[in-house]
């Protein structure tokens, strides 16, 4: 009777009858199965055949197939498992020794890459009874023999204990929390149940296979193994596979098993971990289907555990679900665990008992509603129960349902689907359903509810009813978008049939209505008491404490005092008739006067140039127009006030660009001076050389900072001439950096000279950084006699380069010399000198290494670095720009109350995906290329400076190298006073009354004075022109 239904019965034999067998009432009593008249199918057996009529696996189909026997040792027992004799050949794919040896290499290797300073565990050794020592020692023994495991050295060392099977054994456990924190997620995503099911819509016939073993199948990869490791009373040891507790370790081994099988996936095969299902049409088609798996995973050495393989099944239990030709219904023995769950006596065991229940809700009529009683217990996250009566009957209104759930068909896009929503005060409810069967009647493909928030409750019906739709549509999207055919939405609100074509539609459903546009269907009315089953979804197990009156969803105290201003005379008499779609109690406002309205608001004393949302709050207290949104939003952009004075909330922008990796030591330097120091020796300053491939520094202590041609100098006699003529060398814009002294010398030299953007030192960041660790390092040894300090500058430059570094995992010394360097003297006796052919066969591989380490190192630096950073905007040569006064010394008392940008300027070129060079006026004399992140973009106002009230303020004058600059608008004279040349000037930003004579030597844009005297040839001119100045 079914296929998991079995029983035994005494029957009586009936001549001339044309059934084969006929249960009578008192056999429906004891069973009391549900049945569909319409089919004459059993939906749902009775509780009573939970227990007594159903087997602990499901069986075959009726046609058993030959089988062989192969043997599967285990701890207790030897015992004989079954496979299909058609599989005979693939024997070693079951084979409990393969298995057990260490697996290969291969690109799926799981990885543990750690952040930046991660801690290291010190685990506890934990006090093992006997029993578990005994188990202890037969496991460690067992997977060093294996090679799973070996002795260790790591400073890692994570606690190792065990926890109870549900058999009464010992499962071993090691505690990788601390690892784990510290460990960067590898986010390859688990695939989602209901969406794996969905695949199976058509199968007949199952095969469920199981890995054995199926972590230990991935090797841990090479150089990680130390941070596996772990301690026991017996010693300290790290794995080689990759063991059970790690983080990444169900994410890697999806990826792992995806890859092996991924031409079968979405075609005959599901796989989850280490579940793997392979599903069929035919037994013919199903025994290549699994001949097919079985070879790869033969190819790819991955083992079956025999005992858990079930072959050539009609229904199969999966994930927790009983899955067969007509669809998916729970599992049975689950659906046994909660009828006989005792009611809860504290949080955990409630919050168990939801998350358990949780997982089948796709099956239950209105769940949300049936456990709003239950959830209502845990807000506020209380320490102790208080059970309610509401709550108990709710409890016992789950189990029922439990025992109530129908079969869900599989859904089927070659049929168009019915959605039936309906929507309550408390919550919402939907059915997906499609006609089978002939005559064809409804069968449900999945059940959806959802409580109301506090802000959705406060809808009215129309707009409930709206969101059960939205709701309904999101969650079987996948289905619904694109359906072969439009499908159909049943609804028992009438209104909501004229929705498409309504003319006037308030923003929620405005929104809404987009989102519907992506879908073809159609919207029938059914009165409530016809909608049976959708309404119960949203309505059935109603309780008296979900009806509440409508919440207040903005704090009283928020709105008591709104702030009042003064409304334009322009706007104080009302439209005689407002338009169409004016909110009322609000005054529109004609298109001529918006913008002076939003002008008088938003740079009102009382409001104080707000930002666009407090603006609009606002305005929209008293006034309304059409877009009114945009128009605030465009202004506030627009507004210079603001552009120059508000700070940015955001990320700074631009994501990290680092700077070439180079490919062998000393082609690529940093260089940069270490100044401000004590006198030690004569010497005041140290020039700081690192090499960006193995970070190998020099120091070099000099008497004051040297010029251009003497820092060449230096660098020739101190690097080049023992390490060879360099690549590129990064800078800052220092002086000796920036001449042309020193441009010409590495020209010549062919290298490449590249200066750190405007303000934005992290460029040449390895020398800052660099700089840091000398200055830490000559603290610590001289802070006492700081005069001293050139003493241990040998010592800190020899300290520097023993250090093993992280980005390439090797130290400077041993990176450029091969080898690294004793600290102390050696005493030993000298060993033979290696051959030269093997020295630099060596060198070439640590310098491979090293280069593989650092590029390994700037990919996760980018990664860590763009995390706390967003998308610079995109900029592009000729558009306008704000420029960031953070490195700029203003003319101004207070920096508090400083301009925070200035500008705007035109950018002239992209140097770099994350610099710009400005359009800067030249008195301004700093170097005209900046960061992304020191920019911001420029929205014209829509006001224009002439309108009375909105005066361009005047520029700030810039304090550079200890002077005032002002711009200079324009030359209107010149003249000779006292025998020096003068000129009359106009500034940039001030009046007419403001104009001034100026001394000669104050102008320092040439191309003024060259267009001044070119169109006035009569006035005054200096005497490089060719004629002395006259007195005017």
């Amino acid at each position: 009777i079914g296929i998991l239904h079995q029983e035994k019965i005494q029957l009586l034999v009936l001549e001339g009858a044309n059934v084969d067998i006929i249960l009578g009432r008192p056999w429906l009593v004891k069973h009391d199965p549900i049945l569909s008249w319409g089919t004459g199918e059993i939906i749902k057996w009775g509780k009573g055949c939970v227990t007594d009529c159903f087997p602990e696996i499901p069986r075959p189909v009726q046609k058993p197939l030959p089988v062989f026997t192969t043997s599967v040792e285990s701890p207790i027992e030897k015992r004989s498992v079954q496979i299909p004799k058609i599989y005979s050949s693939y024997k070693d794919v079951f084979c409990p020794k393969r298995a057990s040896q260490l697996p290969p290499h291969r690109p799926w290797d799981c990885a543990i890459d750690l952040v930046p300073d991660a801690p290291m565990p010190r685990g506890k050794i934990y006090p093992l009874s006997l029993p578990e020592t005994k188990a202890m020692e037969e496991y460690i023994h067992e997977a060093l023999s294996q090679g799973y495991i070996r002795p260790s050295t790591s400073p890692a060392a994570s606690s190792f204990f065990f926890v109870a099977k549900k058999d009464g054994g010992l499962r071993p456990c090691i505690d990788y929390r601390i690892i784990n924190q510290g460990t960067i997620k590898f986010r390859y995503p688990l695939p989602l149940v209901p969406a794996a099911l969905e695949q199976l819509r058509s199968a007949r016939i199952f095969t469920k296979l199981d890995l054995r073993s199926a972590y230990n199948l991935v090797r841990i990869r090479e150089g990680d193994e130390w941070k596996t490791a772990f301690v026991t009373p017996t010693g300290h040891y790290e794995y080689l596979v990759m063991p059970y507790g790690l983080v990444n370790a169900p994410s890697v081994f999806q990826n792992f098993i995806h890859e092996v099988l991924r031409e079968f996936l979405h075609k005959f095969v599901v796989v989850y971990i280490d579940d793997i299902l392979i599903y069929s049409r035919s037994e013919a088609e199903h025994h290549h289907h699994v001949a097919e798996v079985l070879q790869r995973l033969r190819d790819h050495q991955l083992y079956l555990k025999a005992e858990k393989c079930s072959f050539h099944l009609s229904s199969v239990q999966f994930l927790g679900y009983i899955i067969d030709q007509q669809g998916v219904r729970m599992d049975e023995r689950k659906v046994s665990a909660v009828v006989s769950w005792p009611e809860p006596t504290t949080i955990k065991e409630l919050q168990k008992f939801l998350g358990f229940s949780n997982f089948y809700r796709r099956f239950i009529h209105s769940y949300s509603n049936i456990t709003a009683p239950l959830t209502t217990l845990l807000r506020g996250k209380p320490k102790t129960l208080l059970w309610t009566p509401e709550a108990a009957a709710a409890f016992q209104s789950l189990k029922s349902a439990f025992t109530q759930a129908p079969l869900l068909t599989h859904p089927d896009p070659d049929l168009p689907f019915v959605v039936e929503v309906d929507a309550s005060t408390t919550g919402v409810g939907a059915i997906l359903s499609q006609h089978h069967g002939d005559p064809p009647l409804l069968h449900p493909c999945a059940y959806f509810s959802r409580k109301l928030n506090p802000a959705e409750r406060n809808y009215d019906i129309g707009n409930r009813e709206l969101l059960a739709i939205k709701l309904a549509l999101e969650e079987w999207r996948h289905w619904l978008e694109g359906a072969k055919f439009p499908f159909q939405v049943i609804t028992d609100h009438k209104n909501l049939q004229y929705l498409r074509n309504a003319k006037r539609l308030c923003p929620r459903q405005a929104r809404w209505s987009l989102f519907f546009s992506r879908f073809q269907f159609s919207i029938t009315y059914r009165p409530g008491p016809k909608n049976i089953r959708a309404d119960a979804l949203s309505r059935m197990h109603d309780h008296p404490e979900t009806s509440e009156t409508p919440v207040n969803i903005i704090p009283e105290h928020i709105i008591i005092n709104p702030i009042e201003w003064s409304a334009p005379p322009v706007v104080a008499t009302p439209e005689p008739r407002p338009p169409p779609g004016c909110p009322p109690g609000r005054q529109f406002v004609p298109r001529t006067q918006r913008i002076a309205l939003i002008h008088s608001t938003h740079t009102s004393l009382g409001t104080g140039h707000p930002g666009a949302n407090n603006t609009l709050t606002l305005l929209s207290e008293r006034f309304w127009w059409p877009a009114m949104a945009r128009d605030v939003r465009q202004y506030v952009q627009g507004c210079k006030e603001c552009a120059m004075s508000k700070s940015p909330r955001h990320l700074p922008a631009g994501k990290l660009h680092p700077l070439p990796v180079p490919n062998r030591p000393w082609s690529h330097l940093g260089v940069d001076f270490m100044t401000d120091l004590p006198s030690s020796d004569g010497n005041t300053c140290i020039l700081v050389i690192i090499d960006r491939f193995s970070k190998f520094c020099r120091l070099i202590p000099l008497k004051g900072l040297p010029t251009a041609l003497e820092t060449a100098e230096i660098l020739f006699n101190h690097v080049f001439r023992y390490y060879g003529i360099p690549e590129d060398i990064v800078s800052d814009r220092g002086p000796q950096f920036i001449s042309r002294v020193w441009r010409s010398f590495f020209r010549l030299l062919g290298v490449t000279i590249s200066l750190s953007s405007g303000y934005h030192p992290q460029t040449n960041g390895q020398t800052e950084r660099k700089i840091q660790e000398v200055g830490r390092f000559l603290r610590t040894f001289c802070h006492g006699h700081q005069d001293s300090w050139n003493q241990f500058l040998g010592w800190a430059e020899y300290a520097q380069n023993s250090l093993r570094q992280p980005t390439t995992g090797l130290t400077p010394f041993q990176c450029v010399l091969g080898f690294q360097p004793p600290l102390f003297p050696w005493n030993g006796e000298p060993s033979e000198v290696p051959a030269v052919d093997y020295w630099f066969r060596e060198s070439e591989r640590v310098w491979d290494a090293a280069h593989h380490h650092l590029q390994r190192a700037v990919r996760r630096s980018k990664s860590i670095a763009d995390q706390r950073r967003i998308q610079g905007p995109a900029y592009a040569p000729g558009q306008k720009v704000w420029l960031s006064t953070r490195d700029i010394r203003l003319r101004l008392p207070s920096r508090k109350l400083s301009p925070r940008f200035v500008g705007p300027f035109t950018i002239l070129e992209q140097v770099n995906p994350v610099t710009f060079k400005l359009q800067l006026p030249p008195q301004y004399r700093i170097h005209p290329t900046f960061h992304v992140s020191l920019l911001k973009p420029f929205h014209p106002p829509l006001i224009p400076s002439t309108e009375p009230g909105h005066e361009e303020e005047p520029p700030p004058p810039l304090l550079l190298e200890d002077g005032s600059i002002y711009s200079v608008k324009e030359i209107l004279q010149s003249r000779c006073c006292g025998g020096q040349l003068q000129y009359l000037v106009d500034w940039e930003g001030y009046g007419p009354e403001e104009r001034s004579w100026v001394p000669r030597a104050d102008i320092l844009d040439p191309t003024l004075l060259e267009d001044f005297h070119t169109s006035h040839p009569e006035f005054p001119a200096p005497r490089g022109r060719g004629r002395p100045p006259r007195r005017q």
